[in-house]
């Protein structure tokens, strides 16, 4: 069973930057890098969202919201999987979760085809 843990969310003003990092356990390194990841989020009020995923095979696709101030990033000795958030906006506040893709190989990831989610991490941009 795969499980992830996020940390580095937290309070940040607006155009500032934050760096939140996912960590796997419960699987090899080697199984790890077979598996796209992703960062999803979910404000208060509304539903889950796409954020960014990179894909086993090293490449990343963004939600238009993020493109050019997020980059995702892997690290697959380490078993992490990190997101760099930078000019910040208030509209960024959400809980953020990192999620797995259910299938080894699998391109890409969205809601429907998440096979395990992290517990989350808060981050609240203050205008």
């Amino acid at each position: 069973q795969v499980q992830l843990a996020e940390s580095g969310g937290g309070l940040v003003q607006a155009g500032g930057s934050l760096r939140l990092s996912c960590t796997a356990s419960g699987l090899t390194y080697s199984f790890f890098s077979r598996y796209t990841m992703g960062w999803f989020r979910q404000a208060p009020g509304k539903e889950r969202e796409f954020v960014a995923y990179i894909s086993w095979s090293g490449g990343s696709t963004y939600a238009d919201s993020v493109k050019g101030r997020f980059t995702i990033s892997r690290d697959n000795h380490k078993k992490t999987v990190d997101l760099e958030m930078n000019s910040l906006k208030p509209e960024d506040t959400a809980v953020y979760y990192c999620a797995t893709a259910r299938a080894e190989f699998a391109e890409v990831v969205t809601m429907q085809t998440v096979g395990s989610w992290g517990q989350g991490t808060q981050v609240t941009v203050s205008s």
